[in-house]
């Protein structure tokens, strides 16, 4: 008899279940006496229902006759002990997260109690608690289906007014703990992806549709901050600022990322939330007026910073109204977009370290102290051109004009930047090809195609249009699109472009574009990586020909490769002759490398760091071997960019290795043994010129 009753329970067994809740149905009240007895009693219930779910169905019929889940709100109302509260949730969440039948998940989200558990008054001054309820509301949340939304949402006349999972959550969208934002982004999508009609009316109107607002207020304080720490890296280049730099740029792309994933819920009215909200709250107030060339007094983010942002919501965010608005607003002067700013009628452009001085030729103006002709003609007008700057007391520069400035006249990170946010928009593929076009960024191959299709669908078309070289101008105007774009500027959100001439035609922007780019390959302060960028671009927008080009422009890349070319005959004649031929092979394949690649190489966050600098400039005197050798990589790479352009222009394809020819093949030694003189090898205290051979086939 004895042994009878000493003898143990099955701990998985049905027995086990109905001791226990006859255990927890005599509990009147929660204290430290009997705290811990009730914490292990809702933890082992949790582990058998589970085990009974997957196991033995009459598990979960017991617990749904004895109203178990009743039984866990009432232990909850008789206690203030935190651990209770604790246990409850972890192990309501666990039970949540582990049950796999329909019948099971459906009843526990029935009868209120999961809904009292969601509004129910927890002391989050407790992190952990917090974290917990955080956890609880994500279980629920990852058994969302049409079925299940509807037994936590209230309804009258079919529409939701109560959704307390959803209204709860967002509260704690902008907490300081990331984890938490986390998941509660990951809660919202749940809702978002479900695809009930009724709750996306609920979340896309007031006062829940706030959300989305706030959502974008925080992600500006973000790029605040972010724009704080790179403006401080700017002006203290030494400062060990990266790693900082990066963990906020991994959180702002996160932020957009999760953007994009609530746009692929394909809820139209949220779509439309989300663009009106970056417009309004980040990209009109706040990015586009940073890109004006005048420095306002209160502009509140750099140029670079926000060229970067730009490019991102760009490449993450594929809304087609919003990249087609931002492209539109390309067109607009920056003071559209700030507030009561004042116009400086100062007749020059203004400075980005660069002096710009413009003299009596027209065609020439001053950049660091060197003359540089500037492609002038009666259908095209180059930004760094100041009579084009300041007419009649109105400026006439839009902020396409400032990317074009940035290219022809700006820093090295100016110029990376606005090669990257051209490049972006010449990616992105919710953009129309006639914005593109009328951006002057159209690929010679697009626009080709554009053109046979208007002819073959019987537009009126001259048939020199078709098949003219890229000398000449479509006359075809700016598209309708575009004048849709910008009325819809002016009428929803009060901005006005008055800058675009009537009757302008795309082919005036195209020749912009180039001539910016030519004059990049002419400047001799950029960094041979950022003029590989500009080598990416331009390949991009020509075909395997020099036709997109005028005269001017080949000219002018001639005279610079011949002076690149002088340069890379001096250094053979320099510190590292012998080691000439192999840098020269090996920038050769990364060069052709980075310009046949479907995109930029570098990523964009590039763009907010320090370029990096000569290893040995504030070490080293300038005649260092070490100085030398840098100095001899720079002009190699710069000469490699150029050369390949050239091959490139005249609809040759690249080869795997630069033409150098072998010693014995150069004119020297071919004139040698005409004259009947031994050049089978070097003699014993003759003089060589080492490195300059084997490149004369490059020249």
């Amino acid at each position: 008899m004895w042994s009878s009753f000493w003898r143990s329970r099955d701990r998985f067994s049905l027995d086990e279940l109905r001791y226990l809740t006859d255990q927890l149905q005599k509990v009147q009240i929660v204290n430290n006496v009997n705290k811990n007895f009730v914490i292990e009693t809702l933890r082992s219930i949790s582990e058998l229902i589970t085990y009974g779910d997957q196991h033995d169905s009459n598990y979960f019929d017991f617990f749904m006759e004895r109203q178990v889940m009743g039984e866990f709100v009432r232990i909850l109302k008789v206690s203030r002990i935190v651990s209770i509260s604790l246990q409850l949730l972890q192990t309501t969440s666990i039970m949540i997260q582990n049950l796999k039948s329909e019948r099971a998940i459906h009843y526990v989200f029935s009868n209120e109690h999961i809904n009292f558990l969601i509004t129910y008054t927890f002391d989050f001054r407790n992190e952990e608690l917090l974290s917990y309820y955080i956890s609880f509301l994500r279980a629920i949340s990852g058994k969302l289906d049409k079925n299940t939304i509807s037994l936590l949402v209230k309804t009258q006349n079919e529409e939701v007014v109560s959704f307390p999972l959803y209204v709860e959550a967002i509260q704690f969208a902008s907490h300081e703990e990331s984890m938490i934002r986390t998941a509660v982004r990951a809660l919202t999508l749940n809702v978002y992806h479900v695809g009930d009609e009724s709750v996306n009316r609920f979340v896309a109107k007031a006062p829940h549709a706030d959300y989305f607002s706030n959502l974008l207020t925080f992600f500006q304080k973000q790029c605040l901050y972010l724009n704080g720490m790179v403006s401080e890296t700017l002006k203290n280049p030494d400062s060990d600022t990266t790693t900082a730099i990066l963990n906020v740029v991994d959180e702002i792309e996160d932020n957009l990322y999760y953007i994009s994933d609530v746009i692929s819920a394909g809820i139209p009215e949220v779509g439309r939330l989300i663009t009106v909200n970056i417009l309004q709250l980040l990209i009109f107030p706040l990015l586009l007026p940073s890109l004006q060339l005048d420095a306002v007094d209160d502009i509140q983010i750099g140029a670079i910073t926000s060229l970067y942002l730009l490019c991102c919501i760009l490449r993450i965010v594929k809304i087609k109204d919003l990249a087609n608005t931002i492209a539109a607003s390309l067109f607009c002067p920056p003071e559209a977009f700030v507030p009561h700013s004042e116009t400086k009628l100062n007749g020059h452009a203004p400075d980005h370290g660069h002096e710009i001085q413009q003299t009596e030729n027209k065609n020439v103006i001053e950049v660091d102290g060197c003359s540089k002709k500037i492609l002038l003609s009666l259908s095209s007008s180059s930004l760094v051109h100041p009579e084009y700057i300041i007419s009649k007391g109105v400026s006439r520069v839009t902020l396409r004009d400032a990317l074009l400035s940035y290219i022809t006249a700006g820093d090295d990170l100016q110029v990376l930047s606005s090669l990257s946010m051209l490049a972006t928009l010449l990616q992105t593929k919710e953009l129309d090809e006639t914005m593109l076009d009328a951006l002057g960024i159209l690929p010679q191959r697009k626009q080709h195609k554009k053109l046979l299709q208007q002819a073959l669908v019987g537009e009126d078309l001259r048939e020199d249009q078709l098949f003219s070289s890229g000398r000449s101008f479509i006359r075809d105007g700016f598209s309708c699109e575009l004048d849709g774009y910008l009325q819809n500027l002016k009428e929803q959100y009060g901005v006005a472009c008055s800058s675009l001439e009537v009757g302008t035609s795309p082919s005036v922007h195209r020749f912009q574009v180039l001539d910016a780019l030519v004059s990049l390959f002419c400047r001799s302060n950029i960094s041979p990586e950022t003029l590989w960028d500009g080598g990416w671009l331009l390949r991009q927008l020509l075909l395997y020909s020099e036709s997109g080009f005028n005269d001017q422009h080949l000219e002018l890349l001639r005279d610079s490769h011949k002076n690149c070319t002088y340069a890379l005959l001096e250094e053979a004649r320099g510190t590292w002759p012998d080691l000439l031929v192999t840098v020269l092979r090996d920038e050769w394949k990364r060069c052709k490398r980075a310009m046949e690649a479907p995109s930029p190489r570098k990523e964009l966050k590039c763009m907010l760091l320090p370029l990096d600098k000569p290893s040995f400039d504030d070490v080293l005197p300038n005649k260092s071997s070490f100085v030398a050798g840098e100095r001899m990589c720079k002009v190699v790479k710069v000469f490699v960019l150029l050369h390949q352009l050239q091959i490139f222009f005249l609809g040759r394809a690249l080869p795997e290795q630069p033409p150098t020819c072998p010693p014995s093949d150069i004119p020297e030694n071919s004139r040698a043994r005409n004259a009947g003189l031994d050049v089978s090898g070097p003699k014993l205290g003759s003089e060589l010129r080492l490195g300059q051979f084997s490149i004369l086939s490059l020249i």
